[in-house]
């Protein structure tokens, strides 16, 4: 999606790791080495998203650079993440999740509890559908298109705020509800996290310009007009 001498961002699919991982020990298959092979080149990733989020997804073309992004992202100052996502329900208009969280280790070998952080994270509902699938006792499924914004970065800190708040992503197998997960993905016909990089926003590490990057929704997200709701919401 855009590339100079020293940053490339590239669109990621859903279902790819950024790079290897021992959570995941199994999988072959990364961004950061499909896109060396591609460039014939190093990059640094600048960041993470999970191997189920999609969206934007930006790398360093050299160490200097990498360490410049690094500082940046690690603090959150002067960085704007923009998400969208499907949850569970129909939260308020808009709101705030200010919620520590503990630590999450890097591989499967961390045991350790870790410290809890501070993180915070705003949200804004952009639509409402009420689907034809029953689950529990409910003969519907109440859904909301949503749109996220980190304004810390802790791992995985989408999906457990939005469970902390009984919003679950749809499709998140760790923090979600597996039977509902399950249901609508039989009905969507897509299995997958509904989580969505849409927008990066950043000064230029080199220039100091401001860079804004986005990804638009992928063509999976059609399914959900299915639901018989506004049509609009695939274009926010």
């Amino acid at each position: 999606m855009y590339q100079d001498a020293h940053l490339i961002a590239v669109d990621k699919p859903a279902g790819l790791l950024v790079h290897r991982t021992g959570l995941d020990a199994g999988e072959t298959r990364f961004a950061l080495q499909l896109l060396r092979d591609q460039l014939g080149h190093p990059v640094w990733p600048a960041h993470r998203l999970d191997k189920g989020t999609s969206g934007v997804l930006l790398f360093a073309l050299d160490a200097a650079t990498a360490g410049a992004l690094g500082a940046r992202f690690d603090c959150g100052q002067g960085v704007a993440k923009t998400y969208r996502a499907v949850v569970r329900g129909w939260p308020a208009d808009a709101g705030l999740v200010d919620h520590a969280l503990t630590r999450l280790p890097d591989d499967a070998r961390g045991t350790r509890a870790l410290p809890a952080q501070s993180a915070r994270t705003r949200w804004r509902t952009l639509a409402r559908l009420e689907l034809p699938v029953a689950h529990g006792a409910f003969a519907q499924t109440r859904c909301a298109l949503v749109e996220l914004t980190p304004e810390t970065g802790r791992r995985h800190q989408l999906r457990r705020h939005m469970k902390h708040i009984a919003h679950p992503i749809i499709g998140d197998a760790t923090h979600g509800k597996g039977p509902l997960n399950r249901a609508l993905a039989a009905w969507l016909g897509v299995q997958r996290l509904w989580l969505h990089a849409c927008a990066l926003r950043l000064p230029h590490p080199a220039s100091g310009e401001w860079l804004t990057i986005r990804a638009p929704l992928d063509a999976g997200w059609a399914a959900w007009d299915r639901g018989g709701g506004p049509r609009s919401m695939l274009f926010y």
